[in-house]
């Protein structure tokens, strides 16, 4: 460890509660290998899925100890043999790290480090990874949407929501977003959302197929599968599709209601996508940072001390309204949550 650069980052060292997270100020910093770049973080998203790893109920467990977080922006610290597309300086995202991004710095794989338009601010960078690239392989490689096709965003106030809403109206597709407050209301027409329904009141579902008059919605990006799927499969058109992006249970449904549509249930995993695939959504994705439609939304926001408060909201909080990130200083993200640094411009 003698010469090794020390950083502060957050530490979990058995899974559990939100108290397990703990900030150390004694790890020894990454360094780049072959094909890989180094980090300097000034934001990091916050995702649900977070929750559950450090919880030890996902499926997929880290081995001890690990730092969370996949979703950063920042600026490039230096980069690792055979690294040519980038250089120390330039201002870029990513979500997938190696290292884990509640931290100072962080390694990535050059191939999976994408540039940040000047237009955006790293917090925003940080909200764009998991969130976009998402709702990109829901609406695009799973439900292969058309432009003018209608597509409802059923939970369009989150990360995921926000995202589909502004992609979706991009793609030309009519928006329909729901949100179970006034303020997600207002968020989701804010972005793209031609309209907007609260899926909180009693006869909802009915409003929305009005909107259809009655035809009903070709695509549904579905955020709560176990409390909404049944009623998203009555609502759907011919041939129309549902993609699974989040569930948190079972759920009973009548699979006449997909024979009666000649329908679809299709899931969501982002970490299926190959590397063409993110490729592709990377580059719309920077198109659409530089015509300015891309506009992640940046709710509450933590330094890196309370990222355990920050993994208490995110899961117990109600209305979410976009990502959460956090900010990532030098001694030290549902709008996107983030853990902040110093510098977030």
């Amino acid at each position: 460890m003698s010469g090794c650069r020390l950083m502060t980052a957050v530490r979990v060292s058995e899974f559990g509660a939100p108290s397990v997270l703990r900030l150390c100020s004694d790890v020894a910093a990454p360094q780049p290998g072959h094909r890989q770049v180094l980090i300097r973080v000034h934001a990091c998203g916050v995702n649900p899925v977070e929750t559950y790893i450090r919880a030890g109920t996902y499926a997929r467990k880290p081995p001890l100890p690990y730092t969370p977080g996949t979703d950063v922006a920042g600026v490039v610290e230096s980069v690792g043999e055979g690294v040519t597309a980038l250089k120390a300086g330039d201002r870029v995202f990513t979500m997938a790290t190696e290292t884990g991004g509640y931290a100072e710095f962080t390694v990535a794989a050059d191939q999976c480090v994408h540039k940040l338009h000047d237009a955006l601010t790293f917090p925003q960078g940080a909200a764009v990874g998991i969130p976009y690239f998402t709702a990109y392989r829901a609406l695009v490689h799973k439900a292969h949407a058309k432009a003018g096709e209608t597509v409802l965003i059923h939970g369009a106030s989150g990360g995921v929501g926000v995202a589909a809403c502004q992609l979706s109206r991009a793609l030309g597709l009519k928006v329909f977003g729901t949100a179970g407050t006034p303020e997600g209301l207002k968020l989701a027409l804010s972005n793209g959302a031609h309209l907007a329904f609260n899926h909180s009141e009693e006869g909802y579902t009915g409003k929305i197929m009005e909107a259809t008059e009655d035809r009903g919605i070709d695509v549904i990006v579905e955020m709560l599968s176990n409390v909404n799927l049944s009623k998203d499969l009555q609502m759907l058109a011919m041939g129309g599709r549902v993609t699974i992006v989040g569930s948190r249970g079972s759920v009973e449904i009548n699979p006449r209601d997909t024979m009666a549509k000649e329908s679809s249930i299709i899931g969501v995993v982002l970490s299926f996508a190959t590397l063409e695939d993110n490729k592709e959504c990377a580059a719309l994705l920077y198109a659409g940072m530089e015509a300015g439609w891309l506009r992640p939304v940046v709710g509450s926001q933590y330094p890196l001390a309370e990222a355990a408060q920050a993994h208490h909201d995110i899961i117990e909080c109600p209305g979410a309204a976009g990502k959460k990130d956090m900010n990532i200083g030098p001694c030290g993200a549902e709008v996107y949550t983030y853990l902040h640094g110093a510098e977030e411009k």
